[in-house]
């Protein structure tokens, strides 16, 4: 199985990064595709704690080179941080990291669109921006006029291109900004910035193309979660780029039919960050009890999660979208406590009952949902190691969320630990 993809089903902060690391050993190549530094992996392993944003879970494992492709938007400085802290612990950032030099760079003016124009949508209710320029960044990307990319910044007309957009945007923000940009401090930082990452820049679609035509074992990495895909996602409560399945070719340059294997990761439960409809949450207790035994407080942002039960629907929704071939299920110790647990099988929408997932925010916003109640198994399973010696009531969970997707569920985390999940089949 030379590729595979590991995708987020729900709103993000599905656990990737630790099944990403739990696959790594079996793959030569990890690549990030999409996103920027708002999205952040934890991985767990060797009673060590990792937070990364923008670096692919697998620069754990030195053998491994990672890839962050021209998908994926750039801020310098997050970068360089990232590379610092992992390098102060010891790990091997050198010859094993590469970034594209198709990827597009954050600049100061991208931060500051994000906090005057990205408050709120037309309903005044919070998108669920992390206000780290990443949306501006990817606007600024498609306008073109306006864009650098990370080779851009080795080019002889740097300088010279930088004058004409610090101007534009002076006049544009001019008003709205305390201090105006200043063209020279900004080069003088961000030609720092490249000297320092200049022995990572090369390219990755070049790069990545060899490798699968040379039969590489590659596994690419989503960020977010494919129901913030900014096309087929809950719009516009979503994210700047295709964070479903539907991102992994555009992002990285790798045509579809090179990839064998994709791997779906959902949690137990659901939950979410930011504005936009939830059909399951929980504001109350029972959310309050899985966001206190989940930790669940974002990677980047240290923002609480709303959280509530599994949305079925929602999630055969992003499967089929993604492709999915089997299921990841994360984080399944959170639920143990508890005397019963909900799964979400259909909405009810203006008095019809659906168990399609609605194009429209608003029909999601009033779309009631249709849980089916099933027994909980209120005991401790972070020591079990196979699928047939957890509770019955967990393995029937197990099932049903399966049969409900109509994918089989090959991975099961039962803690944060890389030695804390069940594999009920094995990726190779």
């Amino acid at each position: 199985m030379p590729v595979t993809c590991v995708i987020g089903l729900q709103w993000g902060d599905e656990a990737k990064g630790k099944l990403v690391d739990l696959l790594t050993d079996e793959h030569e190549v990890v690549v990030r595709y999409q996103g920027g530094s708002n999205a952040g992996h934890t991985v767990v392993t060797g009673g060590q704690t990792y937070k990364l944003s923008l670096i692919p879970s697998g620069i754990l494992s030195p053998q491994v080179q990672c890839v962050v492709t021209g998908g994926v938007v750039l801020n310098p400085a997050s970068i360089l941080q990232e590379i610092d802290g992992l390098i102060a612990r010891g790990i091997k950032v050198d010859s094993n990291l590469m970034l594209s030099d198709r990827a597009h760079v954050i600049f100061p003016w991208h931060i500051a669109e994000d906090a005057i124009l990205d408050k709120s949508c037309s309903s005044g209710e919070n998108i669920g921006t992390t206000m780290r320029g990443i949306g501006p960044c990817y606007r600024d990307k498609v306008g073109r006029s306006f864009a650098v990319r990370l080779g851009d910044l080795y080019r002889d007309d740097f300088r010279e291109r930088l004058n004409h957009i610090v101007d534009a945007k002076n006049a544009t923000l001019g008003v709205l900004i305390a201090n105006p940009f200043s063209a020279a401090d900004i080069a003088r930082e961000y030609t720092g910035y490249a000297e320092r990452l200049r022995p990572f820049v090369a390219d990755t679609t070049s790069y990545l193309l060899d490798a699968v035509e040379a039969k590489k074992r590659l596994l690419f990495e989503g960020a977010q979660g494919a129901l913030l895909d900014v096309d087929h996602g809950t719009y516009p409560f979503v994210t700047s780029s295709n964070s479903s399945g539907a991102g992994v070719s555009s992002g990285s340059g790798v045509p579809g039919r090179w990839i064998n294997k994709i791997i779906g990761v959902v949690k137990a439960y659901s939950t979410r960050v930011g504005g936009g409809p939830f059909p399951t949450e929980q504001d109350n207790e029972i959310g309050q009890h899985i966001r206190d035994r989940g930790n669940e407080y974002g990677t980047v942002t240290k923002r609480p999660r709303r959280c509530g039960w599994f949305d079925a629907v929602a999630v055969r929704y992003t499967a089929r979208l993604s492709g999915v071939d089997s299921l990841a299920v994360m984080l399944l110790d959170v639920l143990s406590e508890l005397p019963e647990l909900k799964i979400c099988t259909a909405y009810e929408i203006d008095g019809r009952r659906v168990t399609n997932f609605p194009s429209h925010v608003d029909d999601l916003r009033h779309s009631k949902p249709v849980f089916e109640t099933l027994p909980g198994w209120q005991q401790d399973i972070t020591k079990i190691r196979k699928m047939a010696d957890l509770p019955q009531a967990a393995r029937d969970y197990l099932a049903r969320i399966s049969q409900l997707i109509g994918r089989p569920v090959e991975v099961v985390s039962i803690g944060p630990d890389r030695e804390q999940t069940i594999f009920a089949q094995r990726t190779s």
